[in-house]
């Protein structure tokens, strides 16, 4: 069932399964700097945030200020090994093909990351194909989640209007995102031992699940405008 509906999918975590891979070259790439880092705190307390919000945490615990061009060349390596990790073991998350080929609404991704390492994960996982150009990165506009800003873009983008978008996204700060761009949000919490899906989310355990809420959504709003 078709609608005037606009899908925004985050995309480490909720389309690709890159975050072990990034959180392995955060912990070499950190603790190399002189940050130790270990990758399970990413998946712990750090995932979706924006890099340098995770090198200003470590700064401040461990009480080192590291140079401009030590975090520059820190990136620089963390990016390439996470690049080559990319390359070499990146997988779509368990049920996303089979799902993304259900649903007939428009969509894009809009990501807290560069937009090479988003191109780089729509070539590697094969699911360009569902999203063409229609790539959207926080490094583009210079907002991150959990600010809503990048996710205003995107609709925009798209041209739709918040009330007709569904933020699609596993992290906390993207469902806080999404809520407070006054959008619909469907929390794909796989993690809820530990965390807990906010008010005015939908939430969900596995990908298979979506196309059920997105029907529901549908004709919640096409009760209200009859």
């Amino acid at each position: 069932m078709a609608s005037d509906l606009c899908l925004i999918f985050d995309c480490d975590g909720t389309l690709v399964d890159s975050e072990p891979l990034l959180a392995e070259a955060l912990e070499h790439s950190l603790t190399g700097a002189g940050l130790p880092f270990e990758a399970r705190r990413y998946m712990e307390e750090f995932r979706g945030i924006q890099y340098a919000r995770i090198v200003a945490a470590m700064e401040e615990e461990h009480g080192v200020k590291i140079t401009d061009e030590l975090r520059d060349t820190t990136e620089e390596s963390m990016r390439q090994r996470l690049e080559e990790n990319m390359r070499a073991s990146l997988e779509p998350i368990e049920g996303v093909e089979e799902t993304l080929a259900e649903l007939d609404q428009a969509c894009c991704v809009a990501s807290n990351g560069p937009l090479r390492k988003i191109r780089l994960s729509m070539e590697t996982s094969g699911l360009g194909r569902f999203f063409g150009d229609r790539l959207f990165s926080a490094y583009e506009i210079g907002t991150w989640k959990p600010d809503p800003g990048l996710y205003h873009h995107a609709g925009e983008a798209m041209g739709f209007a918040p009330e007709q978008c569904v933020v699609i996204d596993d992290a906390p700060v993207g469902v806080e995102a999404g809520l407070a761009a006054g959008m619909h949000v469907v929390h794909i919490n796989r993690f809820s031992e530990r965390e807990s899906t906010p008010q005015g989310a939908w939430q969900i355990r596995r990908f298979e699940e979506l196309p059920g809420i997105i029907e529901q959504l549908q004709r919640r709003i096409a009760s209200m405008v009859q």
